[in-house]
């Protein structure tokens, strides 16, 4: 019997974090019966951001002795490692074979790459880190040999399609250092979010508590935010063009509000490959934990009889211009992405904050995007880049510097 896959959960107490926990209980249950094996797995740290009593609670139902914490508070034990780099150090100091990459925002960009640098694999929920710094981790990843299985819905569809384009799982893990020749596009799909038959007026008047009820996923406030203003699609836009070396060209997105079809891969020959399934975050959190095996999941399957259709509409870029910013990001390269990430973090919180109307968010996005630029060289320059960012959107909106951004710690 083969050794279990040792896991480290960065950013445990979030809503990928406790749903990677939840796959990882079922994958054991599978594993203990012989009419169901699956791959063995055991969580050796964990690093969270300020919720230490969830986190103690998960550390003690997984016998986790390696526990890091963003902000240490009021029950975090003493041997805990402790301070915004803690999960960076975790990643460091225990030996592993996957990194779960959950931490919300930019926080999780250092953690990341020491786990690249290493040579481990990684499952990637973090899309910020592509978005702000793939320029250096993917080049790392291909150096090391980390693999980096994709854990969003949209980017694990790609990913499934193109196995079976190539033919074995095994020849299309990201990251790719080409595209494959067969393919000429891929498209994202976007549920459209809270806001996707609002009017401009109607969204111009939104409520934080409006654009954080999202019609279809159970997802953390951030991407749950992005997802309302289309953020979350340009991000992953980018994310997917360094994980599967794709053009701005050969990528785009589409509404598909039952969010069943995940992405779709148009090939040259003119037809396309669509992965579906429930919109359930562990489907994509198991194939990632459970590759190469694919053992039975916890969702139910996907009843296209009782769903009864499937609908697809073009993207507003007057409403939701976010993805013609992602592809101007793209061709700009540099630090663009670091700065779309970073200001799109500040306005974010800044409208949670009840400090500006949802539109401000993507207008002072693309005012910062178009200020801020230069070439992306180390770790230094995206930090630098986004400080900046931060800062311009703050005068832009009125901010005081004192309003917390989600880039502070892993998610709670």
């Amino acid at each position: 019997m083969s050794r279990p896959k040792r896991l480290i959960i960065l950013g445990s107490t979030g809503s990928i974090g406790c749903q990677t926990l939840d796959v990882v209980e079922h994958l054991t249950r599978l594993n203990q019966s012989s009419q169901n094996p699956a791959p063995g797995l055991i969580v050796v740290g964990l690093a969270g951001g300020n919720n230490a009593q969830l986190l103690a609670d998960q550390a003690r139902r997984f016998g986790v002795e390696h526990v890091a914490i963003a902000t240490p508070a009021n029950g975090a034990p003493s041997h805990w490692l402790s301070g915004t780099d803690s999960a960076e150090r975790l990643v460091r100091t225990v030996e592993c074979d996957l990194v779960v990459s959950a931490i919300a925002g930019s926080a999780g960009l250092e953690a990341t790459l020491a786990a690249v640098e290493a040579g481990r694999d990684i499952a990637l929920a973090n899309k910020e880190t592509l978005v702000a710094a793939g320029a250096i981790v993917v080049p790392a990843a291909i150096r090391s040999g980390s693999k980096l299985f994709p854990v969003d819905s949209e980017h694990s569809g790609v990913w499934q399609c193109l196995a079976g384009v190539l033919n074995h799982a095994s020849s299309a893990v990201p990251p790719f250092v080409s595209p494959p020749p067969s393919v000429s596009r891929v498209v994202l799909t976007a549920s459209g979010g809270p806001f996707r038959t609002w009017s401009a007026a109607q969204i111009d008047g939104a409520t934080p508590a409006q654009a954080l009820k999202h019609p279809t996923w159970q997802m953390g406030a951030k991407v749950t935010l992005d997802s309302a203003s289309l953020m979350n699609k340009a991000l992953e836009l980018i994310e997917a063009h360094w994980l599967f070396a794709l053009a701005p060209d050969q990528l785009d997105a589409v509404i598909h509000p039952q969010s069943i079809v995940h992405a779709i891969i148009e090939l040259v020959d003119g037809s396309s490959i669509a992965q579906l399934a429930l919109p359930d975050m562990r489907t994509p959190i198991q194939l990632a934990l459970a590759w190469p095996d694919r053992p039975a999941g916890l969702t139910p399957r996907s009843n296209l009889g009782a769903i009864g259709r499937l609908d697809f509409e073009p993207i507003d870029p007057c409403r939701f211009d976010a993805v013609n910013l992602a592809r101007s990001v793209m061709r700009s390269g540099g630090l663009s992405g670091a700065v779309l990430n970073a200001a799109n973090e500040e306005a974010g919180a800044a409208f949670l904050g009840g400090h500006c109307r949802f539109p401000q968010i993507a207008i002072a996005v693309n005012e910062a995007v178009k200020a801020i630029g230069g070439p992306l060289t180390s770790i230094d320059c995206v930090h630098r880049a986004g400080r900046e960012a931060r800062l311009l959107v703050r005068d832009l909106l009125g901010v005081a510097s004192t309003t917390t951004s989600t880039h502070t710690g892993a998610s709670a």
